[in-house]
């Protein structure tokens, strides 16, 4: 049995009292009004002096005094909007970023259930555990969609009445963005993904005492019948929880390209969590076979990102259709070190660190990898939600980093005390002893 270490333990409520700090300074210093007009008057003044290179023709655009103070109006409301934002935006791509770890942990888990894997049933507990985090991961992102419904920040714009009420585009689109949908459909997904979890788990702990494997049986065709309905439940959580925060915006991928990011970080984490246990004396039946697949998985999964990043950004970029790129148009402008910076984060040095099958057997290359991928996928996941919340107020600060410490540190404690509830090997799967012997 595992026992979670005094050090650990205190290592994460650290990190989230530390981080409870930074949240909370993130919303006691929201900009006052005052503070959002010099924000704009600063970049108004900037804007002056590129203005003013046109004055040649500024008798062609000039407002009436009424018009120009509606469009001030409008303006200083819309900035005010976006420093209030802030601190909801990064808890919430903390939150989610978090969550979608243990969702992708669980997807890789009823995969290798589904095929009856031979290679990974002595790391099945690790991804029990890591799976621990999808309960409370799940409310607190639930309560957080909760509190957009109910006007408590305005990261989903759709969601605003007088919005919608100006926007046509949107009011075509009320049939699917409305918020009594939205919160009965994230409420669905929820208790889907949960209700697996609860009983893949239940039946694996007792297949340990088990005679016969009737158990194994029953895990095998909730993995199957599981993955049917991710497919479905993850898509439409992604266009629901992330790609609507851009509702003019859409893609026929994207629900595609939202599971390789938290897939690969998923399995990223599964490879991490297992190499902290064996440093400590447990898991002495991994061995550098299941750590070369596990990397073979983030350097593949990293891949495939790719090739997803490319073919919506290629084919969008190239047939230029307005509500399409101005969703690249943005990050490129506002965004542009974090958006090329992902790519390189993603693709360019896991490529260039776990191509060699030598190199997928060396512990702190495989670690220093695995670093950089979950790095590159939280800026992921802020670039597709942080330029349509908080435009070009966005920094990487206090708020940014604290919610990011919370949720490590919630993330280690729930994880490392589920793996004290059971053996950390699975013994009565049918395949443990092929999986202990697992060599090439």
């Amino acid at each position: 049995m595992y026992t979670f270490s005094s050090k650990l333990k205190v290592f994460s409520i650290i990190l989230m009292v530390a981080g409870l700090i930074g949240i909370a300074y993130g919303f006691l210093t929201i900009p006052s009004a005052e503070q959002v007009e010099k924000i704009v008057a600063e970049e108004h003044s900037h804007a002056t002096t590129a203005h003013n290179e046109h004055t040649a023709v500024a008798d062609t655009h000039k407002h009436t005094d009424a018009t120009a103070q509606a469009e001030h109006k409008e303006h200083i409301e819309h900035v005010s909007h976006q420093v209030h934002n802030r601190p909801w935006a990064a808890f919430y791509v903390a939150a989610l970023f978090f969550f979608l770890i243990s969702l992708g942990v669980l997807a890789f888990y009823a995969i290798q259930n589904a095929a009856q894997a031979g290679w990974s049933p002595v790391l099945f507990r690790v991804m029990e555990g890591i799976t621990g985090y999808l309960l409370p991961g799940s409310i607190i992102v639930f309560l957080l969609l909760v509190a957009g419904v109910f006007h408590h920040h305005h990261l989903f714009v759709w969601m605003d009445k007088e919005v919608v009420e100006t926007d046509k585009l949107i009011q075509g689109k009320l049939g699917w963005m409305n918020p009594t949908r939205f919160l009965i459909f994230a409420a669905i997904y929820i208790v889907l993904w949960n209700g697996y979890r609860y009983f893949s788990r239940k039946f694996s702990l007792a297949q340990d005492a088990a005679s016969d494997n009737s158990n194994f049986k029953k895990i095998f065709k909730f993995s199957a019948g599981f993955l049917v309905i991710f497919i479905v439940t993850e898509s439409m959580m992604a266009w629901d929880w992330v790609m609507s925060v851009d509702p003019h915006w859409y893609s026929t991928l994207f629900g595609w390209y939202v599971f390789a990011s938290f897939f690969v970080s998923g399995i990223t984490t599964i490879t991490m969590v297992t190499f902290y246990l064996k440093s400590k004396g447990y898991l002495e039946y991994v061995n550098k076979s299941h750590i070369h697949d596990l990397a073979k998985f983030m350097f593949g999964i990293s891949v495939f990102w790719t090739y997803l990043w490319f073919s919506q950004f290629m084919l969008m970029w190239y047939s230029n259709i307005p509500e399409e790129v101005t969703y690249f148009v943005t990050r490129i402008n506002e965004f542009r070190w974090l958006f090329w910076g992902m790519v390189i984060l993603n693709f360019l040095l896991p490529l260039l660190i776990l191509v060699s099958a030598d190199m997928k057997r060396i512990q702190n290359v495989v670690i220093i990898a695995g670093m950089i991928i979950l790095m590159g996928h939280y800026v992921d996941f802020y670039v597709m939600i942080m330029p349509a919340t908080v435009g070009s107020q966005w920094q990487i600060g206090i708020p940014e980093i604290g919610s990011v410490l919370f949720f490590l540190g919630l993330f280690i404690f729930i994880v490392f005390t589920t793996l004290t509830k059971a053996p950390l090997l699975a013994k009565g799967n049918p395949y443990i002893e092929e999986s202990k012997h697992f060599h090439y």
